[in-house]
């Protein structure tokens, strides 16, 4: 330690390498800026005080009053600089300690012990500070390197960093952010390495990267940050984007990989449509990812297990096939039928035995969940005449495996009474009765005069979207256009705002151009997920001869094509063609044309099929089938695991369709109950309550805790039946479906930023060395006061008391 940083110390500077000046200044304001005033000021005091020893006291010798004279002045001088506030400013140049964040993974991936070869394994327990175990000793986990890292020789590591950096620690275990970790420092000012290393524990269930950095780019302000080091297997599975979080970084990112980047492993996923009919051939795709095992022949097993039933157990799996599989690649795919000859929820597994070596074994089963329909789809089309879209739809769904010849009914405005009556396909009025109305699934609703329109039908249409979640489909005609449903309760329905002055525009043809959210909405992907292709698939229709304009694009409603050149009334948002938007429960499309027919021009049916094949799948499927929309009962979510709190919904209403209330039921509630999964003891019931949230809707909520398969039922006072859910709990983490580093998402990290870096945890010393940064110097600057009340007090005292033994000594009066 130099003079420098010993006086730097001694006015409370920190590594000070040098002082760069010092000055006396005045911090009362009125002697600010006029130092001049001071010496004008002593000499007049001073010169006030020879006066008066001159004058009042020339009876004693020159030589004594001449001293007298000059302690007077000296107390009034003193008094006049304290009252100027004296201070003295130091400028020093002293070395910076910027900030430096130490990020731990915490999720349960870290806790996996990596069967590593001898000689990394060595390598790493060399760089962490450990023993070379034993063959044949336990394997250990990744977030025991890290702590060994943290504690190696009594924390050396975290004191080399802390000579150089002010620290900080996060951990990231759960899914919106990270939480900081204490470094609390012992008796010797060091930190308590100990204290970090019992805060790390991989117990998060999820890896949200995105949003821990996102976090971390929050806290960080204004202080100066050099870097993060982050300690991670980067398997990132839930969130945002890290990489897009990481540019957003104000400093570089230091990406250490604990983990092994390759491993003995098979991983497999099932991909199968999320409905089939009952009695009809569906088709499972099993997915076989492997690494380590080219060359090597598995055996990839499908089985069905269905949910529900009249055993309170669930149903065992039922075997389907298995095909055994010759590896080569990263990834196969392996192809299953499956015919049910039952409708309900099902669950498809597909399962591989162990492979030898295998850390992870989780990912060696995957299952998905589907729903084997025994009921079809019901569509009504009200048009006012033939045209060739109401075809074109008739005959794709005549041939739809959901839909069908019975699912298909129509009411024509135009049609000859005696065909309405002669033909089942046609609808004799569109005000049905409520329990046939509200059977529906899907409602196309063309070109109508709005004289057509009943009040009755509007309100059930409004009733069958927002309550009954159904589907809505207006189609824009030519002839009266979708101006005529302005002043109608549909208007509010719509994803767009209805100009009443607005006329047809067939002043120039013009091709139809998707919008960029048009990739999120699976019917408008008619050639696949590449937005270009799809435009190609599109532009197949050709030049459209007309469109009917709107006011503008309801709030709600997302536009997923437009036209090129025609604006809205603000002029600058282009004229939506196809837009959709959420109505309560359902969901409602507008088409400003009904010339989709042409996508038939040259492909045949192919791509109109792909278009109003998945729109009816995505409006009619979302929601109970057929008249079972009138007593629905629900969770808030598909599974489970033990602890956490389950929402159960009612949705009840009459044989009319009307709201159920609690006056309307016997003994003023729902029957409701709860089938535990109790293999042993048979069947356990707990009985529910389902307290009335709204008429027509009840809730309940309760906490789970044994794994298996559960059941809620609620008995239906209509038909007098019990309505059942399921749903399985589980303790199941997708953390430990991947058994090695994401090295790609790791390098992408550490590139994100420059300045940024990749390591190995064995590499650590590397990481120290980089992180020894130039020294940098800043000027820093200290005020010390120079006078207080009682220093002023005692310096006066002193001075009047050496002026009156003066003057006794020489005889003064």
């Amino acid at each position: 330690m130099n003079l420098n940083e010993l006086f730097g110390r001694l006015i409370g500077l920190e590594r000070a390498q040098r002082i760069e000046g010092v000055e006396l200044t005045w911090a009362a304001p009125w002697a600010q800026g006029g130092a001049a005033w001071l010496f004008f000021g002593c000499l007049a005091l001073a010169a006030l005080a020879a006066f008066f020893y001159v004058r009042w006291q020339g009876q004693r010798s020159s030589a004594a009053r001449a001293v007298l004279a000059v302690i007077r002045a000296g107390v009034l001088c003193v008094l006049l600089l304290f009252l100027a506030e004296p201070v003295l400013k130091i400028d020093a140049a002293t070395l910076t300690r910027p900030a430096l964040w130490l990020v731990f993974d915490g999720s349960e991936s870290m806790s996996i012990a990596d069967e590593l070869p001898e000689a990394e394994r060595a390598k790493i327990a060399a760089a962490v500070g450990l023993q070379d175990p034993s063959p044949g000793a336990l394997p250990l986990s990744r977030m025991d390197y890290v702590k060994a890292l943290m504690l190696k020789d009594d924390g050396a590591v975290i004191r080399r960093l802390a000579e150089d950096f002010r620290l900080r620690a996060f951990v990231f275990d759960q899914a919106d952010g990270v939480r900081s970790l204490d470094l609390v420092e012992g008796a010797d000012g060091r930190i308590d390495v100990g204290r970090l290393g019992e805060q790390l524990i991989p117990q998060g269930r999820v890896t949200a990267m995105g949003a821990a950095l996102a976090d971390l780019s929050r806290r960080h302000a204004t202080a100066h940050l050099a870097g993060l080091v982050v300690f991670s297997d980067f398997d990132n599975n839930y969130g945002p984007s890290p990489v897009s979080a990481a540019k957003e970084l104000g400093a570089p990112l230091f990406a250490v990989g604990v983990g092994a980047a390759t491993a003995i492993d098979a991983a497999l996923s099932v991909q199968a449509p999320p409905h089939i009919k009952k009695d009809e051939r569906g088709n499972v795709s099993v997915t076989v990812r492997q690494q380590g095992l080219d060359g090597q022949s598995i055996t990839v097993a499908l089985s069905a297990q269905r949910l529900g039933g009249d055993d309170s157990r669930g149903e065992e799996p039922v075997p389907i096939d298995a095909k055994p599989v010759e590896l080569a690649g990263p990834a196969q795919t392996v192809e299953f039928a499956f015919t049910p000859d039952r409708a309900g929820r099902y669950v498809l597994i597909a399962e591989v035995d162990p492979v030898p070596g295998e850390i992870v074994k989780e990912n060696n089963r995957a299952q998905r969940e589907i729903t084997v329909l025994d009921d079809f789809l019901r569509l009504m089309f009200v048009e006012y005449e033939p045209t060739w879209e109401w075809r074109f739809i008739k005959e794709v769904f005549h041939r739809d495996k959901l839909v069908g010849v019975q699912g298909f009914r129509t009411f024509l405005r135009s049609s000859d009474p005696r065909v309405r009556q002669a033909n089942e396909m046609f609808l004799p009025t569109m005000s049905l009765r409520r329990e046939d109305f509200f059977a529906n699934d899907v409602i196309f609703l063309g070109d109508m005069p709005s004289s057509a329109l009943s009040p009755r039908f509007c309100q059930m249409v409004d009733e069958f979207v927002r309550n009954f979640g159904g589907g809505l489909v207006v189609i824009s005609g030519p002839r009266f256009g979708p101006a005529q449903l302005a002043e109608t309760p549909l208007a509010n329905l719509l994803p767009v705002k209805l100009d009443l002055s607005a006329r047809i525009n067939d002043r120039q043809p013009f091709r139809l151009v998707l919008s960029p959210r048009a990739e999120q909405y699976g019917f408008m992907q008619i050639a696949g997920a590449n937005l270009q292709e799809n435009q190609k698939a599109w532009d197949n229709m050709g030049l459209l001869p007309w469109f009917q304009p709107v006011e503008r694009l309801h709030p709600m409603g997302v536009a997923l094509a437009e036209h090129p050149t025609a604006k809205c009334a603000d002029g600058r948002t282009p004229q939506p063609l196809i837009a959709i938007r959420r109505a309560g429960r359902g969901e409602v499309v507008f088409l400003a044309m009904n010339e989709t027919w042409r996508l038939r021009r040259l492909h045949g049916e192919m791509y109109y099929r792909a278009f109003w094949g998945q729109l009816i799948h995505r409006l009619g499927l979302s929601h109970e089938l057929g008249s079972q929309k009138r007593f629905v009962v629900y969770t808030d979510r598909r599974r489970y695991q033990p602890e956490e709190e389950v929402l159960v919904t009612v949705e009840a209403y009459n044989a009319q369709f009307e709201p159920l209330s609690e006056k309307d039921l016997p003994e003023q509630r729902l029957k409701a109950e709860l089938v535990l999964p109790d293999r042993a003891a048979g069947e356990q019931v707990q009985p529910l309550s389902l307290t009335q949230v709204r008429e027509g809707e009840f809730e309940s909520r309760f906490p789970v805790f044994a794994p298996g398969e559960h059941r809620v039922r609620v008995f239906d006072p209509i038909v007098e039946k019990w309505v059942e859910t399921t749903f399985p709990v589980a303790q199941l983490s997708v953390e430990r479906m991947s058994a090695v580093r994401n090295v790609d998402l790791q390098r992408q990290l550490a590139d994100a930023r420059p300045g940024g870096r990749s390591y190995e945890l064995a590499d650590v010393d590397r990481l120290l060395q980089d992180l020894r940064l130039t020294p940098r110097t800043e000027t820093q600057s200290v005020i010390m006061p120079l006078w207080n009340t009682w220093l002023a007090f005692v310096l006066v005292v002193t001075l009047l008391l050496g002026e009156w033994l003066l003057r006794k000594w020489v005889n003064l009066p």
